[in-house]
């Protein structure tokens, strides 16, 4: 019979498709409840050789068409072997009913035991239909539109045989040149663990057995975001204090929301692999948190501690990462060929085995696999599912929801709808893959609503479009470094004559949607190639230009701030990134997102976040000395602050009163709309701890409103502030919540001016 969170969980989908996974579940074999799950997980190990329990920690990616004939020789015969034997416990990288069918009836139909496998795939801001990359997402600060737009990944995803998705990713990084910015939510703890709890709902929903969820995984286990100079794979070396309160916190919230699977990171940690880092996997997480789910390794992380020098050889490798708790080796192959030997020789005790193999069967029996295997590979389902334009009513929301709007000089934005003659510049205002952003390894290119679409359907004015300059030449692939455009200027004459004739000019610049993700790391975060001539070359004849900008991170953009009026954020926001551009533009939606990144003035800010320590030498001496922490060409503050973004409104804050109560405080501020027209505020509350037993940071976001409010209303906010918000981890990791001031600030943005103290007794 179908649960009441299940019928919860249909009523967020398109009727005819509620009614069919209905009628599936209906017909399908009750799942096993939760009670009996471990009993049949011990019977089930009691039956196990080492050898099959060990392939529960081996997965593979897909290595051969499984719908062909089966490999003859080499490795993948191999694989196919061990996968025939049931010495492989998960694949990933299979995708589609078919697929994922053939795959998993080799191992139901073939092995001993018949353990079905777990399909993973990285299914980052969407599957087919692609939300917005998930820094975009993170700027709407509206947990529900988060969680849904994972749903929507979640549902496609399975439908099409996956139940395992390698997200979210909950990496707190101050560090824009890392490209793998574009994958979380941003610099900021607070903010991050509510993302992260959001996406973990939406992925995992109420029921993990209903057949439209996948299990999600936290990854990089960790301070993978904290990576020196902004370089993948780099080093990472931090105290014990950010580890604490800046790092750990999102992972543990998705802990909390229930996470099935952590992946660890690539990275060392003050010298020690992640992959092989006990203090993280079994003395935090497993034991200290009592996370029952499994972890498994990044891409091949469990060879690559021999690289990183920390061990011999592929068997010590597999000592060391088995011992520190990853229970599935992804890619590496080393569980598989090394790890029996060493029980066998008393180096690894078998009970380490038994309890990984345990962790990782308990989530397949609570995706419903051992009910029925083949209960993600319905055809029909997959057919009805994928594209349904349901679901790009979603993400289209969430695009919208995700804008900034950085600068609007004598209200040029929004755009008149009829009567105006407008250019429209870029290659990129014209791309229809490119706004997918990276890590959308299942989409279909070309399949993006473009810029020049978008603003094409309001067709009261004179809409001219010239490219410009393309971001890169040749093809843009997932898999392959791109070639930027560094010297074709041959349509900037065209694009310059457009502008000339214009009444306003819309510029569509920015990275390229596989300029960000996994391995881009970017020395130079300004416009790419010849973008940033360009800007200036159509400056020169028409100043009235709105800058839209396409990025995967922060952009250090000093030039466009100072000169261009009008500057819109537009990140990569997947498949309707045009429609909701589009209606910013012209009004139809009031631009409500804020950064939860600081933009950079210049690169060598870098690392630049709001909340940072106080140094002994704060301020500029009052004879203007030089001996004080500064650069001496640049400014210490962002271009543009963490929280921070406009209105076609405006905004007034007043009477922030705060009244102590035996917890910590309760803090009320009036906000009112000022403008002329509805819109949507997030109001922002921080602290600062301005004197501790370890030094605290200049401000800490604790709270955050939105409202929504007509011209001229205003309404009364509250936060609630107790030990929880108040509190900090010591360097040993003991939360401490301390008596003596606090100072409160509530605004927009991480600059907030109105200010309110308290004593906490």
């Amino acid at each position: 019979m179908q649960t009441q969170k299940t019928a919860r969980y249909l009523s967020l989908l398109p009727v005819t498709i509620a009614f069919a996974i209905t009628t599936v579940m209906m017909g399908q074999n009750t799942i096993t409840p939760k009670s009996e799950i471990p009993g049949k997980v011990e019977a089930l190990l009691a039956k196990m050789t080492l050898e099959e329990k060990i392939g529960q920690m081996n997965q593979y990616n897909g290595f051969y068409d499984v719908t062909g004939p089966a490999p003859k020789g080499g490795g993948a015969q191999r694989k196919y072997d061990n996968l025939s034997k049931g010495y492989v416990g998960s694949m990933l990288n299979v995708r589609g009913v078919e697929q994922v069918r053939a795959v998993q009836k080799i191992a139901v139909e073939k092995s001993r035991l018949g353990i079905p496998l777990i399909i993973g795939f990285d299914v980052i801001h969407g599957y087919k239909t692609i939300s917005p990359i998930p820094l975009a997402e993170a700027a709407s600060w509206d947990m529900e539109a988060i969680k849904r737009s994972a749903q929507v990944g979640a549902a496609e995803a399975a439908a099409s045989g996956i139940n395992w998705t390698f997200a979210p990713m909950v990496d707190i990084s101050r560090d824009a040149r890392w490209g793998r910015v574009m994958e979380g939510a941003g610099e900021d703890p607070f903010l991050g663990s509510d993302i992260a709890r959001a996406r973990v709902q939406g992925f995992q929903g109420d029921d993990l057995s209903d057949p439209l969820t996948v299990a999600a995984c936290a990854k990089h286990w960790a301070a993978y975001g904290f990576a020196e100079a902004g370089r993948d794979y780099n080093t990472s070396d931090v105290g014990t204090g950010t580890l604490f309160n800046v790092v750990f916190p999102p992972f543990k919230a998705a802990k909390e929301a229930g996470v099935k699977t952590f992946m660890n990171s690539f990275n060392t940690l003050n010298g020690v692999p992640a992959t092989g880092d006990k203090f993280l996997q079994r003395e935090i997480l497993k034991e200290k948190w009592g996370f029952d789910g499994f972890v498994v390794s990044d891409w091949g992380s469990i060879l690559e501690m021999k690289a990183h020098g920390y061990a011999k050889d592929g068997k010590d490798a597999t000592f060391k990462a088995v011992t520190a708790g990853s229970d599935m080796d992804m890619e590496s192959d080393l569980y598989v060929t090394e790890l029996a030997g060493l029980v066998k020789e008393g180096k690894v005790d078998e009970a380490l085995i038994d309890d990984a193999a345990r962790r990782i069967l308990t989530v397949k029996y609570e995706l419903g696999l051992f009910d029925d295997p083949y209960r993600y590979c319905d055809e029909a389902r997959e057919k009805e599912v994928i594209y349904n334009p349901k679901y790009q009513e979603d993400v289209l929301d969430m695009a919208r929801k995700s804008i900034v709007l950085l600068k609007n000089e004598n209200n040029l934005l929004p755009l008149k709808k009829s009567g105006q003659k407008i250019a429209l510049i870029g290659a990129l205002a014209a791309d229809k893959s490119s706004p997918l952003g990276g890590w959308r390894i299942a989409s279909d290119d070309g399949t993006a609503i473009s810029v020049k679409e978008g603003m094409e359907k309001y067709d009261g004015n004179t809409l001219t479009y010239a490219k410009g300059a393309d971001v890169v030449i040749g093809p843009a692939t997932f898999v392959r470094e791109l070639t930027i455009n560094e010297d074709d200027r041959s349509a900037f004459a065209k694009a310059i004559e457009t502008a000339k004739n214009a009444d306003v000019v819309v510029m569509v610049l920015g990275e390229h949607g596989y300029m960000s993700g996994e391995g881009r790391s970017r020395a130079q975060l300004d416009l790419p190639g010849v973008q940033q001539e360009l800007l200036e070359e159509v400056y020169k004849v028409n100043k009235n230009i709105v800058l839209v900008l396409n990025n995967g991170r922060p952009l250090a953009i000093d030039w466009a701030a100072e000169n261009v009026p009008a500057i819109v954020e537009g990140w990569q926001l997947g498949s309707q990134a045009g429609n909701a551009i589009a209606e910013v533009l012209y009004g139809d939606y009031n631009p409500s997102g804020k950064l939860p990144m600081s933009f950079p003035r210049s690169v060598g800010q870098l690392p630049i976040y709001y909340n940072h320590k106080s140094t002994g030498r704060p301020d500029e001496a009052a004879d203007n000395m030089v001996f004080w922490s500064h650069y001496g060409d640049e400014s210490n503050e962002p271009l543009y602050a963490f929280g921070y973004g406009l209105s076609y409104t405006s905004f007034a804050y007043s009477d922030l009163k705060v009244k102590p109560t035996k917890q910590g405080a309760t803090v009320t501020v009036t906000l009112k709309n000022t403008g002329s027209v509805t819109g949507k505020e997030i109001a922002q509350l921080y602290i600062q701890d301005p004197y501790a037993s370890v030094t605290r940071p200049v401000r800490e976001l604790k709270g955050y409103e939105l409202v929504t409010l007509k011209a001229g209303e205003k309404q009364k906010i509250t936060f609630d502030l107790t030990g929880e918000e108040l509190g900090f981890y010591d360097n040993q990791g003991v939360w401490q919540v301390e008596p003596g001031q606090y100072n409160i600030f509530v605004g927009g943005d991480s600059d907030a001016t109105l200010m309110k103290s308290f004593e906490m007794k």
